[in-house]
């Protein structure tokens, strides 16, 4: 009865109920007394493994000292499937017992992955696995020979096994409590980390694109516009906090002025949905924070591990603007014009996250005791999935815990996947003549 009951259900709604499942059973190892060092309610624990799931980073509880060595490998464990995409792993399972994927399973990889058809998308879990791991795996290496030698092999070892996965799924966890404080000037810790999460957020299929072709040519119009976005944006971002941080004596004020420009960069690409931080978030300007925010809200790249509306969307949105404003079209990007669905698709995709935000920031400003700001802050950071925080969701109420829940859900699997699980779909069999109204 259950095959059949999940039979009737369309993509979209097999994959929000996979995660639920996921989140449920997460949230139920994480409330036994084996995981955890203290009282853990059972909202924390739920709060801690949507955190995990949907590799936002959020925490209401220190997960380097609520949870023990259990409790830490099922957030792992989550981190893992969240950001490499539970059916992912199902699929390739479903193969390695000698199945047969047919298409239901293929059309739910395709939604899973934010791919536009259903071909190659088993090829691709396959790479997509195996590059994650390989690059996983290479980190832990590297992160192992300068954290071994300070705390030791076991704990070396696993600190280094812990912040990979972490890093790379853009889930910013940590198991210390001010994150990765304790490294603001460490170019080897900088270095690696922020490596590992632009990687992981600019897509991987950029990354395919990119070892599959040899010219720059031949990249496809996405792989080009995202290497290009992500350069400007991070170089931008480091330029803006460099600047408006200078002087602040809480954050980049003290250092030198290559002290300096090595915070800035850290704290420029992690709001990509990264969450780690080398400087205090609270005490940062509240320029600084509001154009974070900014950062928050766009993420990283299309079938990446990162959230956001995606840095292509809000590119499509802005050029279609900036068309608008010049009279013009088309909309073209290295000689090729965007597809009109393509811009109603991104359009449809911010309006909706920009809803579901506000409606996060309304209720929040009702339930919870802080300024507007820090409240904008932590709902931009749940729905993005980014996992920075200025200090409010250690202290949310029982409803405002409810809500981010639900917001790092929705950021994770995204508003449109929402929209298509919960709304008919018949196509458009009358059609009516066209007129216009007067906008502007």
């Amino acid at each position: 009865m259950l095959k059949r009951t999940v039979n009737k259900l369309e993509p979209p709604q097999i994959l929000i109920l996979v995660f639920a499942v996921a989140i449920l059973l997460g949230s139920f190892l994480l409330v036994l007394p084996i995981a955890s060092n203290e009282a853990i309610s059972y909202m924390d624990a739920l709060f801690t493994a949507t955190s995990a799931m949907t590799v936002t980073g959020l925490v209401v509880v220190d997960a380097g000292t609520a949870f023990t060595l259990f409790g830490q490998i099922v957030i792992i464990a989550l981190i893992q499937l969240g950001g490499l995409g539970i059916m992912t792993f199902a699929v390739l399972i479903y193969m390695a017992l000698g199945k047969k994927i047919g298409i239901r399973q293929r059309i739910l990889m395709k939604q899973a992955l934010n791919q536009s058809a259903i071909g190659g998308v088993v090829a691709l879990a396959k790479k997509l696995l195996f590059f994650s791991l390989s690059v996983e795996i290479v980190a832990i290496i590297f992160l192992s020979i300068r954290w071994v030698p300070e705390l030791g092999w076991s704990d070396g070892l696993y600190t280094s096994v812990f912040h990979a996965v972490s890093a790379f799924n853009n889930a910013g966890f940590s198991i210390w409590s001010d994150s990765l404080s304790g490294y603001v000037f460490d170019p080897v810790i900088n270095i690696l980390i922020t490596l590992l999460f632009i990687i992981g957020g600019i897509g991987f299929t950029v990354v395919f694109d990119l070892w599959s072709k040899k010219e720059f040519k031949h990249l496809s119009l996405h792989t080009k516009v995202m290497l290009f976005g992500t350069l400007l944006i991070n170089l931008f971002s480091m330029l803006i906090i460099f600047v408006l941080e200078y002087n602040n004596p809480d954050t980049l004020g003290v250092m030198s002025s290559s002290q300096k420009l090595a915070a800035a960069y850290f704290q420029a690409v992690t709001p990509r949905t990264a969450g780690f931080n080398t400087i205090d978030i609270a005490s940062m300007e509240e320029s600084s924070l509001f154009y974070i925010i900014t950062l928050m809200f766009i993420g990283g790249g299309s079938a990446s591990t990162a959230g956001g509306i995606k840095l292509t969307t809000a590119l499509a949105i802005l050029l279609s603007t900036m068309a608008v404003f010049k009279s013009k079209e088309n909309i073209v990007l290295f000689q090729r014009n965007l597809r009109p669905y393509t811009i109603m698709r991104a359009l449809a995709l911010t309006v909706g996250s920009m809803a579901v935000v506000i409606l996060t920031i309304f209720i929040l400003n009702l339930t919870e005791d802080a300024s507007f700001l820090t409240i904008m802050f932590e709902s931009v950071s749940a729905f993005g999935t980014v996992g920075l925080s200025m200090g409010l969701t250690g202290e949310l109420t029982t409803v405002g815990k409810v809500v981010l829940v639900l917001t790092m859900l929705v950021g994770k699997l995204g508003p449109l996947t929402f929209a298509f699980a919960f709304t008919s779909h018949t196509p458009d069999l009358i059609k009516y003549p066209k007129e216009d109204v007067m906008t502007g």
